[in-house]
């Protein structure tokens, strides 16, 4: 070969390697959620990784897993906060073990309506409230959603709080929850989400309360005969990241990631408006049977004594702040 060639020859070669080398080192970050991939939770999380993705330029990919193949909302909580998980998407239910503030969320019957529970945690009240888990080790990166809560069994159908007394119902291991529900005769029964279908199966348990996107996603009407559509109380959702992960970020990526989250929550808040539209009806379909014009004056007059309580804790003007938000 001659050298004018041979030095073509190598010039191409050299090229042709320079280029076949990533440009960047790609970061790959997992994240979990309690559910299904065909969610709510699943809609978000992997929107958000899409997002992440594309805004990063490819620079950081999330693998997702799901049906709380890395532990359920506590365990991936405690995870996140000491970095050997980089996000996760999660109820409230947990949270106050690590935030306590975020425990006046789940009063019942706080908010009116989707439109009033997501301007507040959008505005002010929610961002506020989202400056708490730095504390904690924790960086909230948005406000998602499970959607108002209704309550399943398997014993009877349930028109008033006198129907509640001497079921056993598994519940969130969530403190405000658990006195309310005492209060309505409930015999309360605190678990993972990943353990319900199994006691709900087995009988551990007569019943449980979530959200419609939430029953949908589990599949609760296979093991399941009766549903009051109570809206007794709405549940938020929460992105949460690893604190430490967070600070290593430049300033650029980080508005990659809140970017992310919001488009996320845009996808969550989606799928629960289409639940809403669709899965009574499914629920219908497949047999269950379906009380849907409740008397919530009644459920709320059974909560009094407890309200005062909750009064008492959280402070009356910070309730009525939420409450009361427009």
């Amino acid at each position: 070969m001659r050298p004018s060639r041979l030095m073509t020859y190598l010039a191409a070669v050299t090229a042709v390697a320079v280029y076949s080398l990533p440009a960047f080192a790609q970061e790959t970050l997992k994240m979990n959620i309690s559910i299904a991939q065909n969610s709510h939770y699943g809609a978000a999380v992997d929107t958000f990784a899409r997002e992440l993705e594309k805004r990063s330029n490819g620079r950081f990919k999330v693998q997702n897993f799901y049906s709380g193949a890395l532990g359920a909302e506590r365990e991936s909580i405690e995870a996140v906060q000491l970095g050997t998980l980089d996000l996760t998407m999660t109820s409230t239910g947990p949270v106050p073990n690590f935030v306590p503030e975020v425990a006046i969320l789940d009063i019942p019957f706080l908010f009116r309506d989707y439109a009033q529970a997501r301007a507040a945690l959008d505005g002010k009240i929610g961002q506020d409230m989202l400056g708490k888990f730095a504390s904690k080790n924790l960086h909230a990166l948005a406000w998602g959603e499970n959607g108002f809560r209704h309550m399943t069994n398997n014993k009877r159908a349930v028109a008033s709080p006198d129907d509640l007394k001497g079921l056993k119902m598994r519940t969130m291991e969530n403190p405000v929850h658990m006195q309310a529900y005492k209060a309505f005769g409930i015999i309360p029964t605190p678990m993972a989400f990943t353990e319900v279908f199994t006691a709900l199966q087995q009988g551990t348990v007569d019943g449980q309360e979530n959200p419609l996107s939430v029953i949908s996603a589990a599949k609760f009407v296979q093991v399941q005969k009766f549903i009051t559509l109570t809206g007794h109380v709405y549940s938020p959702a929460l992105l949460l990241m690893s604190k430490t992960k967070w600070d290593k970020l430049s300033a650029a990526d980080k508005q990659a990631f809140s970017e992310s989250a919001k488009e996320a929550v845009k996808a969550n808040r989606a799928r629960i408006d289409d639940d809403e539209r669709r899965v009574v009806s499914e629920l219908k379909a497949a047999g269950m049977n379906v009380t849907e014009n409740v008397d919530k004056a009644k459920f709320q007059t059974a909560l009094n004594a407890t309200f005062q309580d909750f009064g008492k804790k959280f402070g009356q003007d910070n309730i009525d702040m939420i409450r009361n938000f427009k």
